[in-house]
């Protein structure tokens, strides 16, 4: 690995990040759970309760736990600054992003109003007190590299989708929907998906690629202007929405072109990274690509169906290139950290970062994953596989959440014994130092 340009001694404590890893399985479990025992018809549309509920059980109960928990490790090591008590800040986001997710999940499902109404107040807490933060750490940035400018602009979409999200939870609490709820609905879900999730995945694709696979660097034109690129293509889709909607999907072209570039740029990098071993993470990395690549046509082809199959595209944007890259990196950062922080702690005889993971539990793990996708996607045209689909996802994300355990279960057994060398004089003399 290439650990060029990386702040290691600023690293947080592991407890900062790993809560947020730990716990995202479990909410992609009870969304499968909740499939399982959901109506294909009623799934069928975006618009119901019952698919409101699983796709937000997805996207912020595992994909923000992911993402806030990987900028918790990142902010520091790749821009060089602390998040100002950081694990304070991760205890109590955690806490309010945790409580705020189930009562939006129970709430909605159950029609429990005062439950709806705790949810959009946690919600927005946690969202906003991790994003602030974030934020007011950037600030002190001396070296705005590509990754961290696009860090910053994905966490002022993530603000901004928030406040957008809090509103609509709130109405829903109140059963009171303006004439803009849907503007607002869309809004909300393509600026999630492209404006804080896409940006992030290309953001930390610069920095991840090269030093995990070795893989080539970059292009300048890449680094430098399509963040800003997809940021104006997503403001100019919103314009259109809400003034002429018949010519959004000149947006929708625009966004998605650079998606797919990105997407085929990954699978041309990883055919001509340096490093030729292939782990399970290359393979979500490639059927990321491939779904991106399949979603993204699919996002504009579904215009000229009235968004008949707009649930298609978020099982294949969303599911199938997001949490696919999600579910990678967590068995890439979860060791990683491990190892960092016992090898910070002097730990030398330690398993590396491959031992740690189960590696026949990962591949059973990644193709009942895929075929979960597979299986959701024609099972909108064939409901009787919606079940099998579901279990499918239900026992992968099991298997996910044992291999996300197993290299902190090393960590809790390590510490308990004698470090190889007692780091913590070096340590207190280089803080003296400083």
């Amino acid at each position: 690995m290439d650990f060029n340009g990386l702040s290691v001694d600023q690293a947080p404590p592991i407890s900062a990040p790993i809560r947020f890893f730990l716990t995202a399985p479990l909410f992609a479990i009870l969304a499968g759970v909740l499939i399982l025992f959901s109506d294909a018809a009623s799934l069928a549309s975006r618009h119901s309760i019952e698919a409101i509920v699983i796709t937000h059980a997805i996207t912020i109960g595992f994909l923000s736990f992911v993402m806030f928990g990987a900028l918790t490790q990142m902010l520091p090591v790749l821009a060089g600054v602390k998040i100002a008590k950081v694990d304070f800040v991760s205890r109590l986001s955690y806490t309010f992003l945790l409580s705020g997710v189930l009562s939006m999940i129970f709430g909605l499902w159950l029609n429990i109003q005062i439950l709806i109404f705790a949810a959009s107040a946690l919600l927005g807490g946690g969202f906003l007190i991790t994003i602030i933060s974030m934020l007011l750490a950037l600030k002190n940035v001396i070296n705005f590299t590509p990754s961290i400018k696009a860090m910053i602009t994905s966490l002022i979409f993530a603000l901004l989708i928030t406040l957008i999200g809090v509103h609509l939870l709130a109405s829903y609490g109140v059963g009171n929907f303006s004439e803009s709820h849907l503007f607002f609905a869309n809004t909300h879900s393509v600026w999630a998906i492209f404006g804080f999730a896409g940006i992030l995945i290309i953001g930390v694709a610069f920095h991840i690629l090269p030093m995990f696979y070795v893989a080539p660097k970059f292009k300048r034109f890449c680094k430098q202007r399509v963040v800003l690129l997809i940021s104006l293509g997503l403001l100019f889709w919103m314009v259109l929405n809400l003034f002429l909607d018949s010519y959004a999907i000149v947006a929708k072209i625009w966004i998605i072109t650079f998606f797919w570039a990105f997407a085929t740029t990954v699978h041309i990098k990883l055919n001509t990274r340096r490093r030729k071993v292939s782990d399970i993470t290359i393979w979500y990395w490639r059927s990321a690509s491939v779904f991106m690549t399949l979603g993204a046509f699919s996002w504009v082809i579904n215009d000229f169906f009235n968004s008949e199959y707009i649930v298609i595209v978020s099982v294949m944007i969303g599911g199938g290139f997001i949490l696919s890259i999600m579910t990678g990196m967590l068995y890439k950062i979860v060791p990683f950290l491990v190892w960092f922080h016992l090898n910070a702690k002097g730990y030398m005889s330690i398993p590396t970062m491959n031992e740690m993971i189960n590696k026949r539990l990962a591949t059973a793990q990644f193709v009942l994953f895929i075929i979960s996708l597979i299986g959701f996607v024609v099972s909108f045209f064939a409901p009787y596989l919606l079940s099998l689909s579901a279990i499918a996802f239900i026992i992968s994300m099991l298997i996910l959440e044992y291999n996300v355990i197993s290299p902190v279960l090393i960590y809790l057994k390590t510490i308990k014994t004698k470090p190889d060398f007692d780091m913590s004089m070096f340590a207190a003399t280089t803080q003296q130092q400083k």
